[in-house]
């Protein structure tokens, strides 16, 4: 998705927990137009997580036929999006000529390296229908000597994404390592995505790593004394061993990974470096980004 305005950190409440909790980040609800977000990264309390930099939870919308997700050509640099759905679906197109629908269970990356741009919108018969969407997408950060490499785009359909099932709770193992399995999604630092499932009453043990947060996305956790309520996102303390209990049904993203360092963020333009996103900003404004193929007529201007 695109960042609209000049103002990429949402305002968030912020909640701190038991010692196993740095902070409980609560976003607030913003409405997009045709659907609303709820962002729990970048805040001004936590900027990142491991290589994650932007947590976007959409919807869940309910369109009426000629409604629904119309995200024009934007550009980005230096960082990867992830997509991924729980209900509904959305048609990508971008600058490498890539067209892709993206339905739920499926991981799309993509890769911006020194500059892409894509549009996000949905196929005709979708759109001339009542439909739904429902979903995360998520911005990694590339590590600094992969930030100007090559763009890409790679798709991951839902039935190459590990599936399995821990201590009765069913997941899937999105990115990275966990679990004992290992995603095909390819990553360029140490990276964790995690979905779970839980019942009321049942208990995880979260993988460890560097940097971890868990969202959840239906339902209320329980991590100790703590309660973590529905659209919340926790964010761990380095400790091993961190066990949730889901207190209702429960649906939960758990990121991680390992810490690249620190980023700028301007617009859709994320970079270890001002002046390239100073560069960037000024390329877009004078049209010297490669065009969406297929969707050239369209863009959403640069934000004062």
């Amino acid at each position: 998705m695109s960042i609209e305005t000049d103002k990429t950190e949402l305002e968030c409440s912020i909640n701190r927990g038991c010692d196993a909790i740095e902070l409980i980040i609560q976003p607030r609800e913003t409405d997009l137009g045709e659907f609303s977000v709820k962002r729990s990264l970048p805040t001004r309390a936590r900027k990142m997580v491991g290589p994650w930099i932007f947590f976007d939870h959409m919807g869940p919308a309910e369109f009426a036929p000629g409604k629904g997700v119309n995200v024009r050509p934007h550009p980005h640099i230096n960082l990867a999006t992830v997509t991924y759905l729980f209900d509904g679906e959305i048609l990508h197109r971008d600058s490498l000529g890539s067209y892709q629908t993206i339905t739920p269970g499926d991981i799309n990356l993509m890769v911006a390296g020194r500059g892409i741009v894509h549009s996000e919108r949905e196929r005709p018969e979708v759109r001339s229908t009542a439909h739904k969407l429902h979903g995360l997408q998520l911005w990694l950060a590339l590590p600094q000597q992969d930030e100007e490499i090559a763009p890409a785009f790679y798709h991951y359909p839902a039935s190459t994404i590990p599936a399995l099932t821990v201590n009765g709770v069913p997941l899937r193992v999105l990115i990275g390592q966990a679990y004992g399995v290992t995603s095909p999604v390819k990553t360029f630092a140490q990276t964790l995505y995690v979905e779970a499932h839980l019942q009321p009453g049942q208990s995880l043990t979260l993988p460890d790593c560097e940097e971890r947060a868990l969202y959840v996305a239906k339902g209320e956790l329980q991590v100790k004394d703590t309660l973590v309520p529905e659209f919340s996102m926790v964010v761990f303390k380095a400790a091993t061993g961190v066990s949730i209990t889901a207190t209702t049904e429960s649906r939960i993203a758990l990121i991680g990974g390992e810490n690249v360092g620190p980023r700028f963020i301007d617009w859709n333009f994320v970079s270890s470096r001002k002046e390239r996103i100073t560069q960037a900003r000024q390329d877009w404004a004078a049209g010297r980004f490669a065009k969406v193929v297929g969707d050239e007529d369209e863009f959403i201007p640069l934000p004062e």
